[in-house]
């Protein structure tokens, strides 16, 4: 099992955010927490659903990745 630290931003308006590559990280570990488990025969369910689901995570924290430097980009030549 992982264990994982993510820091809270307090925005102006009162939400808690999480940074983008702190919630990357988290999927990324998380699909390969998963992964191994399936190697080690402690994940319960077929090995075909549990690869699919690793990489939606995988590529959703890709696609996160992708739209952060897109922003970051975006911000520094306006």
């Amino acid at each position: 099992m992982i264990q994982i630290s993510i820091p809270l931003i307090p925005a102006d308006d009162g939400a808690l955010l999480i940074p983008a590559d702190h919630v990357t990280d988290l999927l990324r570990r998380l699909a390969a927490d998963w992964l191994e488990s399936e190697h080690t025969g402690e994940m319960r369910g077929d090995e075909r659903t549990v690869r699919d689901l690793a990489g939606v995570l995988t590529e959703l924290a890709d696609q996160i990745d992708v739209e952060c430097i897109g922003f970051a980009s975006a911000a520094r030549h306006p």
